[in-house]
């Protein structure tokens, strides 16, 4: 049984880091919400792009960006933490440049601009855990993770919130937008770096903790289930929206206040419950989260069945449940694959998790708009029954971890 972590804000915010660290995440995370929702308006208002080509070369910034993963493994190996983090944010302000020099009508220039974005989006994740990983350990690093991303959504929303507000200014709003967003990641960037944080064993020590701990766990369940799991991220912004409108013909107003429930719901509850699931296995915590999921899914299809009057209630109902589970995955996933992998190749362990991740966002809009035409049960059925199956993969995967942990290193309680 592991033990619980109390929660302990002062303890926390070192634990993620250091105040300093706190403020460039919660910064990162503002510029980001300014921009991130409005990449694809910016594209279409301000360069006068058509819609498909907007949306491909956003598609591209995305897939593409994932080809830096393993690089950037392989840095964090050698020791680096701040200075990927620092560097995950200062490409996006090199990208944010190309955004704002781009003539009207490039497409070419908008597809770079999205390419460097895409490679500080798929890069700081990684970077984040590794230097969390390096600064806390067992249970408070769990805590603190979840803290950091309760953090990250709250700066994603009031920047959403912010950008919103904005819109009603037209072009040169849009054209504000970007630079505030580039100003956002500079600032955050220098703020990032200034905490010096560096694995300096991870080098010196290398041939030593090669025979010690071994190589680092193949994870290949866990991998293929993440990009399963990682779907649950779109349910409340796009598949609900879907449904919503073309199922139901519901008011926007469902899809706004389920995506508002959603950003609060994690923001006040991700530390928590990680905080409460910390007294089990992280495995069967992400185990637990794929079944809450699935059970959500079926929640969604049974409310679609109630017709007009009371099917958007539902739906809006069944999405906090939908909600929890995403929760609860965040909260173990990124936990579990820092516990598992020894600390000479965690980086490297991260990208590859940052990879299915990043896959798996990448392909779940078009298996999401694909399944939604067939109906109900193709979509939240077929949702349903991968989640499980990559449960169950999870957790038949425990007991190679075991007696991997047995013979190479000695695993962290409760992973």
């Amino acid at each position: 049984m592991a033990t619980t972590t109390k929660l302990q804000p002062r303890a926390l915010v070192r634990a993620s880091g250091g105040p300093r660290y706190a403020v460039a995440l919660a910064v990162d995370a503002l510029g980001t919400g300014l921009l991130r929702p409005f990449l694809l308006l910016y594209g279409l208002t301000v360069l006068r792009l058509s819609p498909p080509a907007t949306g491909i070369a956003m598609t591209v910034g995305i897939v593409v960006g994932l080809a830096c993963m393993p690089a950037v493994g392989r840095w964090l190996d050698r020791g680096a933490r701040s200075t990927v983090v620092a560097a995950s944010m200062l490409v996006r302000v090199l990208g944010v440049a190309l955004l704002l020099a781009t003539p009207t009508g490039n497409v070419w220039l908008f597809a770079t601009a999205a390419l460097f974005l895409g490679i500080g989006n798929q890069a700081w994740p990684a970077a984040h855990a590794a230097l969390v990983a390096t600064v806390a350990h067992g249970r408070e690093r769990d805590a603190a993770l979840a803290g950091g991303r309760a953090l990250r959504n709250a700066g994603l929303g009031v920047g959403a919130l912010l950008a919103m507000a904005c819109l009603a200014g037209g072009t040169a709003a849009l054209q504000a937008l970007a630079a505030v967003t580039g100003l956002a990641y500079l600032t955050a960037a220098a703020l990032a770096w200034s905490v010096h944080v560096h694995a300096h064993s991870a080098t010196a020590t290398a041939a030593a903790t090669d025979r010690a701990d071994g190589p680092a766990p193949r994870m290949r369940a866990l991998l293929a289930a993440n990009v399963i799991y990682v779907f649950c991220l779109n349910v409340p912004e796009i598949a609900l929206p879907l449904v919503l409108k073309t199922q139901m013909d519901a008011s926007p107003v469902w899809s706004a206040a389920i995506f508002v429930a959603n950003t609060v719901l994690v923001v006040t509850l991700q530390v928590p419950v990680t905080v409460l699931m910390s007294r089990f296995p992280r495995r069967s915590v992400l185990a637990l989260a794929g079944v809450v999921l699935a059970a959500s899914y079926l929640g969604f299809l049974a409310a679609t069945s109630l017709g007009h009057g009371w099917g958007a209630p539902a739906v809006a109902t069944v999405s906090v449940v939908c909600t929890i589970g995403e929760i609860i995955y965040a909260g173990s996933a990124t936990a579990l694959v820092t516990a598992l992998a020894p600390a000479h190749v965690l980086g490297r362990a991260l990208a590859r998790f940052q990879l299915s991740t990043g896959f798996g966002l990448a392909v779940s809009p078009a298996v999401i708009t694909t399944l939604a035409p067939h109906g109900a049960a193709a979509l939240w059925g077929s949702l349903a029954a991968t989640t499980l199956l990559a449960a169950s993969a999870v957790a038949t995967e425990k007991d190679q971890g075991k007696r991997l942990s047995g013979c190479v290193r000695r695993a962290p309680a409760g992973s």
